[in-house]
């Protein structure tokens, strides 16, 4: 059975009307909407959803973080209020504003439809449900609690979510701040100053030391403005394809690691991410293996993902989880100490969750801190920049009224 969109018209009320319906046609579909009292104007296969010319395949359509928390939750309520999976599937779709959101549930249901398991259905939008959300729930359809399952992952999706919106609300206003001085510092170099120095240029008096400096300033904007920018564009590109270059990528892992603040936050974050996604599938009923496995791909640092990696390797021949992430010196020791304290008690997943909470605070806290002291900063030296320069422009004025005087 495939998914079809279709626009009618109401035959009653003459209103359009447009949506999706499941058939094996579009013979079919007209049948159903006639059924409806619509008259179909138009009907044509979903592309990305169902089956494509019989068989299914991968789509690359995504839903954003948002999205994928709201439709997560969703879809929790309705399987724990023992709605069936195709009918919740169906549910969404129907009712969701957004396009891409219906295509995808639609293409799932199809899967469900035709005998898949969930997971099997949702891998063919490998973009939306990645392999953490996949293997969570194929874990829940094993034990029969997926229900319970889903649940877990609609706050593990919020959370994440809430997280990432709350890194970016926080660096918004330095960030603009950043990027205003720059505008407003370059524009009263390249135009303002030598605008009103320019009136002192018959003057036979030498011109302040201050002054010349920041003429000299200008003139070098004006004159190389297009080149350094072209520079700064050029290195930019660069720079993001030697990203590409893994070895290049890794040795700039390293460095950004060993650097005093933006290491911290940068080792907090992976270690909070890793440590949520291994509690989620532990909690599941994942093998621990195949959690390690998992995790070290949500894990964005390179030396970091190696390592857990390496500890999934030493898992397997029998070495403990805490053992083999104190040996790669890359992990808090806090986490490292909840993971002993989990693997000691036998409630391994709680602690991982522990672990994933307090790293998040760690984190969140000392991006507060950082933009506490950095936004004074920005203004400070901000202030001392326009006071520079406005001082170059009144000290020729000031001797001017000197000589007058």
């Amino acid at each position: 059975m495939a998914s079809f969109e279709y626009i009618a018209l109401d035959s009653i009320t003459g209103e359009q009307s447009n949506g999706m319906m499941e058939g094996d046609s579009e013979k079919s579909i007209r049948s159903q909407l006639r059924g409806l009292n619509l008259t179909p104007i138009e009907i044509k296969t979903c592309k990305d959803s169902g089956k494509i010319d019989g068989k299914f395949k991968i789509s690359n359509k995504k839903l954003s973080a948002s999205d994928i928390s709201i439709v997560t939750r969703q879809f929790s309520t309705l399987i724990q209020s023992g709605t069936p999976i195709e009918e919740a599937l169906s549910a969404i779709a129907q009712h969701s504003e957004k396009k891409t959101i219906t295509t995808i549930l639609m293409g799932v249901r199809a899967g469900v439809l035709e005998g898949m398991t969930l997971s099997k259905a949702m891998s063919y939008y490998p973009k939306t449900f990645d392999e953490l959300f996949r293997a969570t729930v194929e874990a829940g359809e094993s034990s029969g609690h997926l229900d319970a399952v889903l649940n877990e992952l609609a706050d593990y999706t919020e959370s994440s979510y809430e997280n990432k919106q709350k890194i970016k609300t926080a660096l918004f206003y330095p960030i603009t701040l950043i990027v205003l001085s720059i505008i407003i510092v370059a524009g009263l170099l390249t135009f303002v100053v030598p605008q009103v120095v320019q009136v002192f240029d018959d003057s036979k008096e030498s011109l302040p030391t201050l002054t010349i400096v920041i003429l000299g300033i200008s003139d070098f904007l004006l004159e190389f403005g297009l080149e350094i920018t072209a520079t700064i564009i050029v290195f930019v590109i660069t720079f993001k394809q030697l990203l590409k270059i893994r070895s290049f990528q890794y040795s700039i892992h390293i460095f950004l690691l060993k650097l005093p603040i933006l290491g911290k936050l940068i080792r907090g974050q992976n270690t909070a991410t890793f440590t949520q996604t291994l509690s989620i599938l532990a909690s599941s009923g994942v093998p621990v293996l195949e959690a390690l496995n998992i995790g070290s791909k949500v894990i964005m640092n390179l030396p970091m993902k190696e390592a857990v990696e390496q500890t999934a390797i030493a898992v397997r021949e029998g070495a403990s989880l805490y053992k083999s992430l104190e040996k790669t010196k890359l992990f808090p020791p806090m986490t490292l100490h909840l993971i002993s304290s989990g693997e000691s008690s036998g409630e391994l997943d709680t602690m991982l969750s522990k672990a994933a909470n307090f790293q998040q605070r760690e984190v969140s806290n000392t991006i507060a801190v950082i933009l506490s002291m950095f936004e004074p900063l920005i203004i400070l030296v901000m202030g001392v920049l326009v006071l520079l320069i406005v001082l170059a422009i009144l000290l020729p004025i000031f001797e001017l009224n000197q000589l007058i005087g």
